[in-house]
């Protein structure tokens, strides 16, 4: 084909929107909602209560923790379609994948572990004893570092990737429920979501650089409870889900200093950026929908109704 007709034909071929996908643990399915038009376009069927999402590094593969059934099911993005299951342990909850995009580690609330999983083995390579009721996971920009918060023991472990051990636990507040590194890896930031905090750790001593406390206007200590979290692209500014307080706390990530909440949907849980970051979605359990932050403004702009107790959200260029 001569490369002028070739070009007409890609200029006439629709291009295929940005997405968000959403996990909704009471209907076990997924909302993908279009990021043009904020609308949900597919709704997808998954395995029994699905939390965790998360895509391959060229977004050909979606991993989906499917806590009740006890795996991670591997789906065809185009299609909708289960393509296989992965070995995950018990109630596998939150997972990370690792830079090399080919080792998952899975937080095992059930069983007190964390498994690693090699996506292209299918075969579980280690399992790693932690605290009581693992949930949060992250790794380092390096790969060197994999981290899992156990709600319980109220704990970070620190994993070493190489010997899959664990090298150091941290006291974090009561229930820790996410963890995430800055890009250049100097920080670790821990959720707290019964303690009402995020600790701060310096990567390289595993100590505690700094605490941010919330406190949000007409709303009760009790409700202010931290889970997911994301930084924007110049990890200067933060966006914390504050649960059952209905909003999103924004954070100078550099002093540590809250700037700002924002009024969101029911029990908001975890975060998904857009391509660009302009835009922020949240999930929001109890009232079943999804808030989108206009970035720039600091504001809701609007609610798109999903499934029942949407959970974990992931972006999909």
């Amino acid at each position: 084909m001569k490369p002028l007709a070739t070009a007409l034909i890609l200029l006439a071929s629709p291009l295929t929107a940005a997405e968000i996908w959403v996990t909704n643990e009471k209907d076990d399915t997924i909302s993908v909602i279009d990021i043009d038009t904020l609308d949900v376009t597919r709704t997808i069927p998954t395995g029994e209560r699905p939390r965790g999402i998360t895509f391959s590094k060229d977004f050909s593969r979606v991993y989906i923790c499917a806590s009740n059934s006890d795996t991670v099911q591997v789906m065809d993005p185009e299609t909708g379609k289960i393509l296989h299951d992965l070995p995950s342990g018990e109630d596998p909850e939150q997972f990370v994948l690792h830079p090399n995009d080919r080792h998952l580690y899975i937080a095992n609330e059930d069983d007190a572990v964390t498994t690693v999983v090699d996506t292209e083995t299918r075969k579980v390579i280690a399992q790693i004893n932690v605290g009581i009721e693992p949930e949060g996971m992250a790794v380092s920009p390096d790969g060197k570092i994999a981290i899992t918060t156990s709600e319980t023991t109220n704990m970070a472990h620190w994993i070493d990737t190489d010997t899959r051990q664990i090298v150091a636990n941290t006291l974090v507040d009561a229930r820790p429920r996410h963890a995430e590194f800055t890009a250049n890896g100097s920080e670790l930031w821990v959720s707290s979501e019964i303690g009402g905090t995020i600790t701060v750790f310096d990567v390289a001593t595993h100590a505690e650089k700094a605490k941010l406390d919330f406190a949000v206007k007409g709303v009760h200590p009790d409700r202010v409870q931290p889970v997911g979290f994301e930084f924007t692209e110049d990890e200067k500014t933060a966006f914390v889900a504050l649960g059952p307080s209905n909003h999103v706390a924004v954070v100078n990530a550099e002093t540590y200093e809250v700037e700002d909440y924002i009024l969101v949907g029911r029990r908001v849980w975890h975060m998904a950026f857009s391509p660009d970051k302009s835009l922020l979605f949240t999930t929001n359990g109890v009232s079943g929908d999804v808030t989108v932050i206009d970035v720039a403004k600091r504001e809701a702009i609007k609610t798109i109704k999903v499934g029942r107790f949407p959970w974990g959200a992931a972006f999909r260029p």
